[in-house]
C-alpha cells in the first residue's frame, strides 16, 4: 500500500509524545464511555446551555435548567471536564472548542447519531464478524443476510439516522457531479443502487429531458417510489428490482450514462468486479460509467480519512461482512479487471468525493 500527501506525511511516522500517546490509549479504552457521555451531553441540553451562557454556569445552575439531578449532572460534567468539551473556571463551567464542534458541526452531529443508532450494539460483533466474515452484528436488528435487505423494516429512528448519513455525506456532491455527467447532453442514465431517489430526483430537476432508471433490490425502489411521489418529473424516473448480488443479472442496455454513488463500498472486491464486469457487457464505444466514492486515501484533510477508515468498521460488522470505504488503489485495479479503463478522475467533489470516469476497453 502506498498513499499520497498528505497522509504519506501523516501516517509514516509517530506524531505523539510518550504522554500524549499515552493518554491516546486510554482514550481509546475509555472510548465507549466518551461517546455516552458526549452524547448526552447534547441530548440534556447541557452543551447548548453552556454555548448560550458565556459567562458560565455551577453545576446547581445547570441542574435546576436541564431538571437532571445534581449527581447526574456532576457525573457528565467531570468526564466531560477530563475529555475536553468543557472547561472550569471559579466553580463555573463552560463549552470548550471540542464542545462547540460535538454540538454545532453538522457532520460531527450526523456521525454521532449514526454510530449510536445504527453501529453501537451490533460493534459488539466485530470480533466475530471479522473471523467469519458476516455482519454478525446485524443480528440486533434481524436475520438478513445483509442490512439492505433488511433497511425498510429498520426501527424508524434508526433508519433517520442511517439515511442522514447516506444523504449527508452524498448529496452536496451531486450538483458538481451533474455538471460533469451531462456536460455532453446525456439524457438516458441507468442509476444503480439508487437508493431513495435522491440522485435521480436531482437529475430530472437539472435538465426536462433527462430520464433516470434506478435498479436496486425491488425492497428498495418501494422507498424510492415513497420518497419519489411528490418531486416534480417523477415521471421520468423508473426502477427496474434486481439483486446486483446475482452474478446472473444482466445489465440492461441503451444507456448513455451509468452512474455509481456510494454504491460499490457495499461490496467486495470479488462481487465490485462482477458488477462491474456485467456493467462493461452493456456499455457501447458511447456509453460511460461514472463512480463516485469517498476514497479514505484521496482526502484533503486527515480528518476525513480518519471518519472514513472508521465507517469501514460499519460495513464489516453491520452492513454485510466484507466491504469497506476503499483504498482508491483497490478500486482501480477492480476497475481495470472488469474490462474498463479510466478517463480520468475528479478529486474534491462535495465532501471528498471522487468521481471515477470509466470507458469500455476497446
Amino acid at each position: 500500500m502506498e498513499l499520497q500527501s498528505p497522509q504519506k506525511e501523516l501516517y509514516s511516522k509517530d506524531r505523539l509524545t510518550a504522554l500524549q500517546a499515552q493518554r491516546l490509549a486510554e482514550e481509546i479504552a475509555f472510548g465507549p464511555v466518551v461517546f455516552q457521555v458526549s452524547r448526552l451531553m447534547i441530548k440534556f441540553g447541557i452543551l447548548q446551555l453552556l454555548d448560550e451562557n458565556k459567562n458560565g454556569l455551577t453545576i446547581e445552575e445547570i441542574s435546576e435548567k436541564t431538571k437532571i439531578s445534581k449527581y447526574g449532572v456532576q457525573c457528565l460534567l467531570e468526564s466531560s471536564l477530563t475529555i475536553g468539551t468543557v472547561l472550569l473556571k471559579d466553580k463555573k463551567f463552560f463549552i470548550s472548542k471540542a464542545g462547540w464542534f460535538l454540538l454545532n458541526d453538522k457532520m460531527v452531529r450526523v456521525n454521532l447519531d449514526f454510530n449510536h443508532d445504527v453501529n453501537y450494539l451490533g460493534l459488539f460483533d466485530l470480533e466475530s464478524s471479522i473471523l467469519n466474515g458476516k455482519p454478525e452484528g446485524l443480528k440486533v436488528f434481524g436475520q438478513w443476510p445483509t442490512i439492505y435487505e433488511g433497511l425498510s423494516s429498520l426501527p424508524e429512528e434508526v433508519q433517520k439516522s442511517w439515511f442522514g448519513f447516506d444523504h449527508y455525506y452524498s448529496n452536496c456532491s451531486f450538483d458538481q457531479a451533474m455538471e460533469i455527467v451531462f456536460k455532453d447532453g446525456a439524457t438516458q442514465l441507468l442509476d444503480v443502487g439508487g437508493n431513495t431517489g435522491r440522485f435521480a430526483t436531482c437529475c430530472v430537476g437539472f435538465r426536462d429531458d433527462i430520464h433516470v432508471t434506478i435498479m436496486d433490490l425491488p425492497q428498495q425502489l418501494e422507498l424510492m417510489k415513497e420518497h419519489t411521489k411528490e418531486v416534480k418529473g417523477n415521471e421520468r424516473i423508473h426502477g427496474i428490482g434486481r439483486n446486483l448480488l446475482d452474478p446472473s443479472v444482466d445489465f440492461p442496455t441503451g444507456f448513455e450514462v451509468i452512474w455509481m454513488s456510494q454504491f460499490l463500498d457495499c461490496f467486495s472486491e470479488e462481487e465490485v468486479i462482477s458488477i462491474l464486469s456485467r456493467a462493461a457487457r452493456a456499455m457501447d464505444d458511447k456509453t460511460k460509467l461514472y463512480i463516485m466514492e469517498t476514497f479514505w486515501d484521496r482526502q484533503r484533510f486527515e480528518t476525513a480519512s480518519y471518519c472514513l477508515a472508521q465507517t469501514s468498521i460499519y460495513f464489516t460488522a453491520l452492513a454485510n461482512g466484507n466491504s469497506k470505504m476503499y483504498y482508491s488503489d483497490d478500486m482501480i485495479r477492480c476497475i481495470r479487471e472488469a474490462g474498463l479503463e479510466i478517463e480520468t478522475i475528479h478529486d474534491g467533489l462535495g465532501m471528498g468525493h471522487s468521481l471515477v470516469v470509466c470507458k469500455k476497453v476497446k
